[in-house]
């Protein structure tokens, strides 16, 4: 087919069942359809062709039944080689046509499910409740802040698309399940307990209940969490609730920080009794971790110089107070914390510049190298010459955030022949180009699916230069 039918008022009936693929022009619909078929229903397969030459350009649409099968579809086709001799193909969700983003539709969009749940439903009974439709990252209750109780709504991370697809596809309908939206920097400074509800679930935009992400705090904020993903952001600077202050501190990280690291920065504030780094059941980072002071100025002083440093440059570290089970309902305990924090607080924001307080005689922290990340990297190498003619290029998508170009040079130059790194303006991929095949093909079996500096790259092979002018990059 050439172009879409008249009628495409269900093409994004169920959302997110539409897929964009990018192959190569000889492949045929008949041959896209036998390979597509396996995963479910298909509805219609439209080739993009030239208007001109009547020649596919490359890139088709595969529209499913379910969005659980196209989310499949993608992630088991996405970089596979249909034909002999042709690229692997690029798979992705495409937009909705009444869209008007002007970004594509990213894995974390798809992962995270909303749901309305009992009240009396604990993070482990909601985790039982969904794990049959796939593994799941984590699970998030949103909580009154002032009471600390269930508000009957709830977050599921899944580790795949096509995971949270068949969740909302096969989950009991008392449960309402739809996909959560994306975190944007307007939800992300949101108070969730009282935010503006979405259709008609109320608070549905609680994306800082997420504990992978880091809120952009006011440096005044210093409200308790009794759980530590629903804190208020009412930016009280007073230090005068009975309840703002404790010794214990949750400290979020979205760059793989490891144990030592976290303890050496909260080692820097005389007093600290406990840091766990918080893992799953497979030993990786959870993204964030608990730290105890064994007093409260302490702790007080670690979440005013802490709260908001980019440790390593570029990541923002968040970090609040937990409850700590300590009864402070007492006029004595009242006056003593109040005491302790207003002196705190004092010295704080008297007479010194946040960079001159994290200097006083405590230790520094031991410098982290540029480059953070699992990967066994070779040796640096020089770079090829730059009038050097490219024997191939590979692009590379960004999450969250492009990383910057020397840190993405000193990577990639590292298998030899590298020409030079080009991030796209304005988006999250760029392309490294190669005077020799093999070390492009020693880069992208190294880096694909990797994690530097807490940047997650994925890493293919980039389509000739001559086809660019006839597809949209995709990101996923």
């Amino acid at each position: 087919m050439e172009e879409y039918p008249k009628q495409t008022e269900n093409l994004d009936d169920p959302p997110n069942s539409r897929l964009f693929v990018v192959t190569s022009r000889s492949i045929t619909e008949d041959e896209l359809r036998e390979s597509f078929s396996v995963f479910g229903d298909i509805h219609g397969i439209w080739v993009v062709k030239d208007k001109q030459t009547k020649e596919s350009k490359g890139i088709c649409y595969v529209k499913f039944a379910k969005s659980s099968q196209a989310c499949l579809a993608m992630e088991e086709m996405h970089g596979k080689v249909l034909m002999e001799g042709t690229k692997p193909i690029k798979v992705f969700i495409a937009q909705s046509r009444s869209s008007t983003r002007h970004r594509d539709v990213e894995d974390e969009e798809l992962t995270r499910i909303f749901v309305m749940i009992p009240k009396t439903f604990s993070e482990e009974d909601l985790k039982d409740t969904f794990k049959e439709y796939g593994d799941i990252e984590y699970c998030v209750i949103i909580k009154n802040k002032a009471t600390g109780e269930s508000k009957g709504l709830g977050y599921v991370r899944y580790y795949k698309p096509s995971q949270a697809a068949v969740a909302i596809e096969n989950c009991d309908k008392t449960y309402r399940a739809i996909l959560a939206e994306p975190r944007t920097k307007t939800t992300a400074s949101e108070d969730y307990s009282g935010g503006a509800p979405r259709g008609d679930y109320a608070g549905g935009g609680a994306d800082s209940m997420n504990p992978y992400a880091f809120p952009m705090a006011d440096p005044g904020n210093y409200s308790v969490n009794m759980d530590y993903r629903s804190g208020d952001r009412s930016g009280d600077r007073s230090g005068d609730r009975s309840g703002d202050f404790t010794r214990c501190l949750m400290m979020s990280t979205r760059a793989a920080l490891t144990q030592e690291q976290i303890f050496s920065l909260f080692d820097i504030i005389p007093g600290m009794e406990y840091c766990e780094l918080q893992r799953d059941s497979y030993g990786l980072s959870k993204g964030h971790a608990l730290i105890r002071y064994g007093n409260l100025g302490s702790a007080v002083y670690a979440k005013e110089k802490l709260n908001g440093f980019e440790y390593p440059p570029g990541n923002r570290l968040a970090v609040n107070f937990v409850d700590d089970g300590e009864d402070r309902s007492s006029p004595v305990g009242r006056m003593a914390m109040q005491f302790v924090a207003t002196q705190m607080m004092s010295a704080a924001w008297n007479g010194h510049s946040p960079s001159q307080a994290m200097k006083p005689s405590y230790p520094a922290v031991a410098p982290m190298p540029r480059v953070q990340t699992d990967v066994n990297l070779p040796p640096l190498k020089k770079l090829a010459p730059p009038d050097s003619k490219a024997k191939e290029r590979l692009f590379v998508v960004f999450s969250p955030a492009p990383l910057p170009p020397d840190v993405l040079e000193d990577v990639f130059c590292r298998f030899g022949s590298l020409i030079e790194v080009h991030l796209v303006p304005g988006r999250k991929v760029g392309y490294m180009k190669y005077a020799d095949k093999q070390c492009a093909d020693d880069a992208l079996a190294a880096l694909h699916g990797r994690v530097v500096n807490g940047v997650k790259m994925k890493v293919m092979l980039a389509d000739p230069p001559r086809e660019e002018s006839h597809k949209r990059p995709r990101t996923y």
